[in-house]
């Protein structure tokens, strides 16, 4: 029997945290006022704020921009920085997505990954860590360079519909993935969908989309596929 497992690259295989928090030290260096006292969060506290999808303007309100024109200065400084070149340097492999990927693809399972990255942004990463090895060229599938961004859960259910429009049926696929644009990509098109706690998102959020299960990651997710 045939079997596909989508995954999502940033959550599932990449720790995002560290590039998210320097972004957010960043922001609060260059939009506090001379003498202004801040209240900077701990990474653990602004992670799970994050986590549990608490509104930016909210974590400049906590961080000590009560100013209205600051707290929106920081949102707009932080989601025009936090995927720019200078810090995918602070982004980490998660150390048991090797094992996971090793045991699919010993398995003989067919790999894709499916990934709001960019090209540029993945490929150099891809090769870093030689992960090219589990992902075919045409098993890659992610935005192009000059692909113009809407919202995430539409344009990740763009990328799933162009998986199943050209590759090759199978009889049983899944997607793993961190975020509500994983699960909704996979349900549009009948794929079992399986959310991991490794990313962006808490058990609380994930629940709320109604995923097929709910891991603590990519190895524990792909070693219950392969026990089925």
């Amino acid at each position: 029997m045939k079997k596909r497992i989508f995954t999502d690259f940033d959550g599932p295989i990449m720790d995002v945290s560290e590039r998210y928090y320097q972004v957010y030290l960043y922001c609060l260096e260059k939009i506090c006022k001379p003498d202004q006292v801040i209240n900077t969060l701990s990474k653990s506290e602004f992670w799970e704020l994050k986590r549990s999808q608490i509104p930016e303007k909210e974590i400049a309100n906590l961080s000590g921009f009560e100013d209205d024109k600051q707290a929106i200065a920081f949102v707009h400084l932080r989601r025009a920085t936090v995927h720019t070149d200078p810090y995918f340097e602070h982004d980490y492999l998660i150390e048991s997505a090797i094992p996971a990927l090793e045991q699919a693809q010993q398995a003989g399972i067919d790999l894709a990954v499916m990934t709001m990255r960019r090209r540029r942004e993945l490929e150099p990463v891809l090769d870093q860590y030689n992960l090219s090895r589990f992902f075919k060229r045409d098993r890659i599938f992610c935005l192009d360079d000059d692909y113009i961004k809407t919202v995430d859960t539409q344009d990740k259910t763009k990328l799933m519909q162009r998986a199943q429009d050209y590759l090759p049926v199978v009889e049983q696929q899944w997607m793993i993935g961190d975020t509500e644009a994983d699960i909704i990509a996979a349900q549009t098109y009948n794929v079992p969908a399986i959310a991991v706690l490794s990313g962006i998102r808490n058990q609380t959020q994930l629940e709320k989309y109604k995923p097929n299960q709910i891991f603590p990651n990519l190895l524990i997710s792909v070693t219950t596929i392969l026990d089925l």
